[in-house]
């Protein structure tokens, strides 16, 4: 699946860049970028259709 707002090789590339610049692994970077989007999500009012 891709399009203008999703490119499955974007957001691997995104992961990766997102890992490189905190010095962790890939892994690490997807737990810890959930972490945010979820923090996120909840600070915004955990709505899905604003």
């Amino acid at each position: 699946m891709c399009g203008p707002h999703f490119c499955s090789m974007k957001i691997t590339q995104d992961v990766r860049d997102y890992a490189d610049k905190l010095d962790i692994d890939q892994n690490e970077s997807l737990a810890k970028g959930l972490e945010e989007k979820a923090k996120e999500f909840r600070e915004k009012g955990s709505e899905v259709y604003l």
